[in-house]
C-alpha cells in the first residue's frame, strides 16, 4: 500500500522515538475502555474525539468498530423525561484504498495507515518468548502513535473512525455522546465512554500563559507553562518577528513536550531558536487542540541575542579598615581582556543573592583595587567587567562584615487578640537601634513547652499576622519576640504574651451511671464533664416517644467540684416512661454535643379506681343473689373480673364480664350462708385497678 520510502521514513521515525512516552490521551488505568472528547464550535456544531485505552482493545476496536449515539437530555433548561436517542452511526477506519492519494501528502495519514495496515515487524534468529515480547512493543507502538497523529490532525482521525462532527445540533439542547463498543463482548469486554455537552458550553480558547526567554550567544530559549491548557492543547506554533507586527510561523510540525530537549518539568515546555547577535527579536506561541483549531497568540516577548564577554573579574581580597567604617577590595583580570572592556564597576547588596546596586562606576580599565566607605553590617560586593559591545561579565560575591557583637535591646509592649476566624494580630513598639534588621516571632502552645518559631527570616515590621486553630483542645496561645540587628545578634526575649481563643469546641459530654426509682421519685448519678471550663449542667426530661425536650434542672458550677453528681426528680407522675438527658454547658455558652439518654420507666403508684356503688340483691323465693354496680370509664376497661368464696374461705373466680355489663345473677347458692363478692378491672394497658368488695348473706 504504501511506497518503500514511505515506509521506511514511517518505520525509522517510530523507531527513533520509540523509547519515548508519548500519549496524546492520558492512560491512567490499563481497563479496556473508551475515552471521549468533545468540544463545541461557533459554527454550530459538535466535534467529538475518541480512542482506547489499550492497545489490544485499540487493534479490536478499529477491527469490529464503534457506534455513536446521542441522547438528548434536556431542552431550553428543562430535563426531559426520558431522553431522545439518535444513532449517529458506526465508526471504522476507511478501507486501505482510500488512504493511498492522502499518505503521498499528508504525514500524519501514512503514520495512522501504517499503524492500521502496516505489515508485522519479522526479527529473525531468537527464540519464541523473544518473538512474543517484539509482538507486544509492536502493538504498544503502533497504539501510541495511533493516537499521537488522531490528536495531531483531527481530519485523520476522523477517516481512522475515532472522530465525528455534529452538524446537527440546538443551542437550546444539551446531549450525552456515548460511544460503544461493536467488538463481540466474549471476545473482549470493553468499557463504553460518554461525554456530557452542549453548544452552550463553548467557550473562546485561551492564550498561551507565561512566555519567557532567556537571550544568549545568537541563539534564544523559549519557554512557557503548558500545565495550565493541558486539557485545551496537544501542541504549539511558534511564530517570530522582526519588527514586532509581521510574524512568521518557525515549525512546520505542531510543537509538544516530546521535542522538548529532555528537559524534564511537569509545568513547561522549552524551544530553542538561532538568531543573530545584537538585533531585537520578537516572539509569540499559539496552542492547537486536538480539532486542529489555534488559540490566540500569547503575550509578545523581545530581547536580543548578545556576544558573551570570555573574560571574568576575580575578587581577590578585602581589607576592613578605617574602624570598620570602611572595605578596601582588590580583584584580578586578565591583561588579554582589558581592551574588550571599558572600565569596572562596583556593586553592593545586603543578601548573595538578592538584588545589587551599582555604587561606584567608571572604574578604570588599568584599576585593580577600590574602597568603600559606607558599609553595612552585612555587605556583599561584586565586580563587573563593562564589555564594549554591550556584554559584561560579573565576578563572584564575596561578603564584608564589620565586626558588632552588641545584640539589640530587649522588645518591649507586646500586645495582641485572636478573632473569631482565628487571625492573631501582635504589634509591639520599634527598636531604635540604627542597625535594626529586624525581629523574630516564636509561639507556643503551652507555656512550659519549647516554643517555636514562626517567622522564616527577621520580620521588618512592628505588626505581624499569624493564624490559630479555634478548634483544638488548647484554648490558649503564647508568643514572646526577640530583636535581631543586621549582624544577627540577638536580643533577650520578650515577656511572653499569653492571648486567649475564641471558643468554639463544646465541652465534653456529661455521662449517666445509674438511676433507681423509689415511691414517686427518680434518682439519677452520672459522671459531671471533665472539661476545665463548665459553667453549668443543665436536665432536660421528656415522656417517651415525645419530640420536644424540656429542661427541667440546672445545676451551677459551684455544686460541680466532685466527680460525680446525685440528683433527685420529684416531679414525675406514675404509669409513665421518661427519657433523660444530661448536657454540660460552657463558660462561652456551648453546650455538650450529646444524644445517648436514658429511658426510666415510673410504674403506677396507686390503682385506678374502674368501679363504684356495688350493691347487692338477695331472692330466696327464686333463690339467687344479684349484683349491681357502675362502671367508671368504659372505654379504658377490658373486662371486670369477679370473684366468689365462703365467708373467711378462700375465693375464685366466678365470672368475667364485658365492661358494658353493670350486673349478674348467681344461682349457685345455699341458704344459711355469707358469700364474698370481689370485683376487679382490667385496664387496657393490662393494670389492675381498685378492689370492690361485697358480703351477701343468704
Amino acid at each position: 500500500m504504501l511506497s518503500n520510502k514511505k515506509r521506511n521514513i514511517i518505520f525509522s521515525l517510530i523507531f527513533i522515538l520509540s523509547t519515548l512516552v508519548v500519549f496524546s490521551q492520558e492512560r491512567k488505568t490499563n481497563k479496556n475502555a473508551i475515552k471521549v472528547l468533545a468540544r463545541p464550535h461557533s459554527s454550530n456544531k459538535i466535534m467529538l474525539r475518541w480512542g482506547a485505552t489499550t492497545p489490544m482493545s485499540f487493534r479490536k476496536l478499529a477491527k469490529y468498530g464503534y457506534r455513536l449515539k446521542r441522547y438528548t437530555i434536556s431542552i431550553s433548561g428543562q430535563t426531559l423525561s426520558k431522553p431522545i436517542e439518535k444513532d449517529l452511526g458506526v465508526f471504522k477506519p476507511a478501507e486501505p484504498q482510500k488512504w493511498v492519494d492522502i499518505i503521498e501528502k499528508n504525514n500524519n495519514a501514512a503514520i495512522m495507515a501504517q499503524s492500521l495496515f502496516g505489515e508485522s515487524f519479522d526479527v529473525e534468529g531468537v527464540g519464541s518468548l523473544q518473538g512474543i515480547i517484539n509482538m507486544s512493543q509492536e502493538q504498544e507502538q503502533r497504539f501510541t502513535w495511533a493516537l499521537y497523529v488522531a490528536d495531531q490532525d483531527f481530519e485523520v482521525a476522523k477517516l481512522a473512525g475515532l472522530g465525528f462532527e455534529d452538524l446537527k445540533v440546538k443551542s437550546t439542547e444539551k446531549y450525552v455522546y456515548k460511544v460503544f463498543s461493536l467488538v463481540p463482548k466474549e471476545e473482549m469486554k470493553i468499557k463504553d465512554g460518554g461525554v456530557f455537552v452542549g453548544l452552550q458550553d463553548y467557550q473562546n480558547l485561551p492564550k498561551p500563559l507565561d512566555l519567557a526567554a532567556i537571550f544568549d550567544d545568537q541563539k534564544v530559549m523559549l519557554n512557557w507553562n503548558y500545565a495550565i491548557h493541558k486539557n485545551e492543547f496537544n501542541s504549539y506554533f511558534i511564530e517570530r518577528s522582526e519588527d514586532g507586527i509581521s510574524f512568521n510561523q518557525l515549525n512546520k510540525l505542531p510543537y509538544t513536550t516530546l521535542n522538548s530537549g529532555g528537559r524534564v518539568d511537569t509545568k513547561r515546555i522549552y524551544y530553542t531558536d538561532s538568531i543573530q547577535n545584537n538585533k531585537t527579536y520578537y516572539y509569540r506561541v499559539k496552542g492547537r487542540t486536538p480539532f486542529g483549531e489555534l488559540s490566540p497568540p500569547s503575550e509578545v516577548i523581545s530581547g536580543k541575542g548578545v556576544k558573551v564577554l570570555p573574560y571574568v573579574p576575580k575578587i581577590s581580597s578585602k581589607k576592613i579598615v578605617n574602624n570598620n567604617k570602611s572595605v578596601v577590595l582588590e580583584w584580578k583580570f586578565l591583561e588579554e581582556g582589558v581592551d574588550f572592556i571599558k572600565g569596572f564597576e562596583l556593586n553592593k547588596s545586603n543578601k548573595a543573592n538578592g538584588q545589587y546596586e551599582t555604587v561606584v562606576r567608571n572604574i578604570s580599565t588599568k584599576t585593580r583595587k577600590v574602597q568603600y566607605d559606607k558599609l553595612d553590617a552585612t555587605n556583599y560586593f561584586t565586580i563587573t567587567a563593562i564589555g564594549k559591545q554591550g556584554n559584561s561579565r560579573t565576578s563572584y560575591p564575596v561578603l564584608v562584615q564589620p565586626v558588632d557583637s552588641i545584640p539589640p535591646v530587649k522588645p518591649i509592649g507586646l500586645e495582641g487578640e485572636v478573632d473569631s476566624l482565628g487571625v492573631v494580630t501582635l504589634k509591639w513598639k520599634k527598636n531604635i537601634e540604627p542597625d535594626m534588621l529586624g525581629y523574630r516571632v516564636f509561639k507556643g502552645n503551652n507555656e512550659k513547652e519549647e516554643f517555636s518559631q514562626v517567622t522564616v527570616s527577621p520580620h521588618h515590621a512592628t505588626t505581624f499576622y499569624d493564624s490559630v486553630s479555634v478548634k483544638n483542645l488548647n484554648n490558649k496561645v503564647y508568643y514572646k519576640i526577640v530583636a535581631v540587628d543586621k549582624r544577627y545578634n540577638m536580643s533577650k526575649y520578650s515577656d511572653v504574651l499569653v492571648l486567649k481563643k475564641p471558643d468554639f469546641i463544646p465541652p465534653a459530654p456529661p455521662v449517666i451511671t445509674s438511676y433507681n426509682v423509689e415511691k414517686e421519685t427518680v434518682n439519677l448519678t452520672w459522671a459531671n464533664s471533665q472539661s476545665n471550663d463548665i459553667a453549668k449542667h443543665e436536665v432536660y426530661r421528656r415522656v417517651r416517644d415525645s419530640i420536644k425536650w424540656n429542661l427541667i434542672a440546672t445545676l451551677p458550677k459551684d455544686t460541680l467540684h466532685i466527680e460525680y453528681t446525685n440528683w433527685q426528680d420529684a416531679n414525675v407522675e406514675g404509669n409513665t416512661t421518661y427519657q433523660y438527658l444530661i448536657k454540660a454547658v460552657d463558660e462561652s455558652d456551648l453546650q455538650s454535643i450529646n444524644t445517648k439518654y436514658i429511658t426510666i420507666e415510673v410504674p403506677r403508684f396507686t390503682l385506678l379506681k374502674g368501679l363504684k356503688n356495688l350493691g347487692s340483691y338477695v331472692d330466696r323465693d327464686n333463690t339467687f343473689i344479684e349484683l349491681f354496680w357502675k362502671t367508671v370509664n368504659k372505654e379504658a376497661i377490658v373486662e371486670v373480673m369477679i370473684y366468689k368464696g365462703k365467708k373467711d374461705e378462700k375465693v375464685s373466680l366466678l365470672k368475667n364480664v364485658l365492661p358494658s355489663t353493670n350486673r349478674i345473677v348467681d344461682e349457685n347458692v345455699k341458704p344459711n350462708n355469707i358469700y364474698t363478692y370481689i370485683l376487679r378491672p382490667v385496664f387496657v394497658d393490662g393494670s389492675l385497678g381498685q378492689i370492690r368488695e361485697i358480703e351477701v348473706k343468704y
